[in-house]
């Protein structure tokens, strides 16, 4: 039986080229660690390769009061269009990117998949997680705009 999920995600028009843009979230060493907003992300470990698929990170963030970790696994189904993180949590986080203006800029979505919860901790998490992700979604894509801009 499959288990069912929510999502929730963001999107932004970046004034960089999309190769710029994937090249800074695809880059765990350098550019991905600069464009996660903090808090409520604390820190992001490279535990195994650093650049795009096969990159295995730490993630660990401070949420309600408590520090919670997971570990990802990184894959590109679309290498420069698609990176996807695939968490021991059961979530798996999307970050697209499309070309806009003849490839002089980037319309860029982050999106997570989560497993749903049933009744009603299922309902507050979902609504919790959706006011939590959402924001912070926006201050990252916002995050991304400056250093893919600051990168010409």
């Amino acid at each position: 039986m499959r288990m069912s999920t929510y999502a929730v995600s963001a999107s932004a028009l970046i004034a960089a080229p999309p190769q710029r843009v994937y090249g800074v979230i695809a880059d765990y060493h350098q550019g991905h660690p600069l464009i996660i907003p903090r808090p409520p992300f604390v820190a992001l470990v490279v535990e195994q390769g650093g650049i795009g698929a096969g990159t295995v990170i730490r993630v660990q963030m401070h949420v309600l009061g408590q520090r919670q970790g997971f570990r990802s696994v990184v894959t590109e189904p679309e290498p420069g269009r698609v990176l996807v993180e695939t968490n021991d949590n059961g979530s798996v986080t999307t970050f697209t990117v499309e070309p806009r203006a003849e490839g002089r800029h980037a319309y860029v979505t982050i999106s997570t998949a989560m497993p749903r919860r049933a009744g009603l901790i299922g309902t507050l998490e979902r609504w919790f997680v959706t006011r939590l992700l959402r924001p912070t979604y926006g201050r990252e894509l916002g995050q991304l705009a400056t250093v893919a801009g600051a990168a010409s």
